[in-house]
């Protein structure tokens, strides 16, 4: 990247993705259309991959973020094994954000391993539009 403000004028990538077994997908194409009307470059994963799937759709892709979302209480497996996934690819810079049914006491247990947001239903879409734009940031700042 050129100069420090480059990375504001970049479009942030996004991969909305429901790794493991969840076929709610209501709530995931309401975000992804979100993410799109917000100017950000979207990417969808389709219902049902693997997060190592999810992980190799990422790097391949080179977003900055990776959107999880689930409600089936798979969460604190499927969402860490994206950010494995991740690692063992050689990105763990890019950003997971994660969303869905979550209890509150799992929310912690997730930003500890580095997977922020864990926005619940109803969360206002304004929220995790901006939650992503400052991790993508975050990501792009490493970059540099």
């Amino acid at each position: 990247m050129e100069g420090t403000n480059d990375y504001m004028k970049r479009k942030i990538r996004i991969l909305v993705a429901k790794p493991a077994l969840d076929g709610h997908d209501r709530g995931v194409l309401v975000l992804a259309k979100a993410f799109r009307d917000a100017g950000m470059e979207v990417l969808y994963a389709g219902l049902l991959p693997t997060p190592e799937t999810v992980a190799r759709i990422a790097v391949d892709e080179d977003v900055d973020v990776v959107a999880l979302s689930l409600h089936n209480s798979a969460h604190l497996s499927a969402f860490p094994e994206v950010k494995r996934w991740l690692k063992r690819l050689g990105a763990s810079d890019i950003q997971v954000v994660g969303g869905g049914i979550i209890p509150p006491s799992d929310k912690k247990k997730l930003e500890k391993l580095g997977i922020t947001g864990n926005f619940g239903p109803g969360t206002p879409l304004e929220l995790v539009i901006e939650h992503v734009r400052k991790v993508a940031k975050k990501k792009w700042k490493s970059d540099q």
